[in-house]
């Protein structure tokens, strides 16, 4: 379940520095490198979004999976 973590996370920092850059440069390197508009591109754009999906409703999951057990906090 790591592996799917450190790939989500990957795909939310590529989808973050895309974002980024369209805000500030007005430069989308996804559709630069892949072709704008081309299956490529919108496979990694529906990953990318999926990855965001995934990290949003596993965020407390993931965070079990990472921390050590000395630093969950213990509930009542």
């Amino acid at each position: 379940m790591k592996t799917i973590d450190v790939v989500a996370a990957v795909l939310v920092v590529v989808g973050a520095l895309n974002w980024g850059l369209v805000g500030i440069a007005k430069f989308d390197l996804v559709a630069f490198l892949l072709g704008s508009g081309s299956i490529l591109s919108s496979i990694v754009y529906t990953l990318v979004g999926l990855a965001g999906l995934f990290q949003a409703i596993q965020w407390k999951a993931i965070q079990k999976r990472w921390c050590h057990p000395s630093l969950v906090p213990r509930t009542a």
